[in-house]
């Protein structure tokens, strides 16, 4: 395996400048799609190679179940600083399924609540209306999802910029936006360097509703009007985090500033020698060494665990 078993847990690195080439150069379905799928494959490849160093870790401690063999010299000379690296991966994955467990627990938890106060509004539509002082709106997915909005947020705008509001909740459970965030959360309880994909997802997600919802309007002004007045009255919801909002939700300035401008072209993949082509082949040269890294550790470990194994 040599060094390589360590590649994945280290290329993420990578997620930075993707990140930002993204956000500001792919359009906003594009680059919410291409984060998540690095940010997953990227962490799939980090826990693939965090458990063969697991395998080697603990076949060195004393009483494990794993074969004899499987404590050889011959074996743990197939990775590099194996005495420090096998054990701390031990509780690296630890530390990850505690974290990862957290996350789930949270999203879901937040949503069963939410779901639960809704029981007694009745159905008429996909629209929730909550008698509440507290300004906001959110999407809140489920079978059927629904468009949380208080009445303080009401509100505070036009009645022509309701809509704005319900048509970017609705592009959210749509485009099952909380999937992607929720997949991308763990990414980077996996590996704590795909964290900036994360905030970059964020944007790209407000950004697609808000595109969304200018289509769906037909006035760009009007939904950045909508956007950035509620923005100003906008208090976030307890244990709302891991899902989008209207206004709490992304670089608010960013997001009005983009919609007072053109609509963004919506392309293939773009040409190499852009900033945009620049992202993708970052993303794409990332995720290919990352993944032939893995592939190769894992090969190779299974092949010396299985000359290693007595029959």
């Amino acid at each position: 395996m040599g060094v390589f078993v360590y590649l994945p847990l280290v290329l993420p690195l990578t997620a930075l400048p993707i990140a930002r080439l993204a956000e500001q150069h792919l359009h906003p379905r594009r680059a919410a799609r291409l984060l998540t799928t690095v940010a997953v494959i990227l962490a799939s490849c980090s826990l693939l190679c965090l458990g063969l160093l697991v395998v080697v870790g603990t076949a060195q401690l004393p009483g494990n179940p794993l074969p004899d063999g499987w404590s050889d010299d011959e074996v743990r000379e197939a990775v590099p600083h194996d005495a420090f690296a096998g054990k701390a991966s031990i509780l690296a994955l630890v530390v990850v399924t505690a974290a990862c467990g957290f996350t789930v627990h949270r999203h879901f938890r937040f949503r069963a609540r939410a779901h639960r106060a809704l029981r007694g509004l009745g159905r008429a539509d996909d629209v929730a209306v909550l008698p509440d002082a507290v300004p906001y709106a959110y999407a809140l997915p489920g079978s059927p999802g629904r468009v949380m909005v208080s009445t303080a947020m009401l509100a505070s705008l036009e009645p022509a910029e309701h809509r704005a509001l319900f048509a970017h909740e609705r592009a959210h459970l749509t485009g099952r936006h909380h999937r992607l965030l929720l997949a991308t959360r763990l990414a980077g309880c996996v590996n704590p360097l795909l964290w900036p994909l994360l905030g970059a997802l964020v944007y790209s997600t407000e950004r697609w509703a808000d595109e969304e919802a200018a289509r769906v309007t037909g006035d760009r002004r009007l939904t950045a009007r909508a956007v950035g007045k509620a923005a100003l009255v906008a208090r976030p919801v307890p244990g709302r985090a891991a899902f989008a909002a209207f206004a709490t939700a992304g670089p608010v300035p960013r997001r009005v500033a983009a919609l007072l401008g053109p609509v963004p072209p919506d392309r293939g993949w773009p040409p190499a020698l852009t900033p945009a082509g620049a992202a993708a082949l970052v993303a794409a040269a990332g995720t290919t060494v990352s993944a032939l890294s893995a592939l190769n550790a894992a090969v190779a470990l299974f092949l010396v665990l299985e000359a290693a194994t007595p029959l």
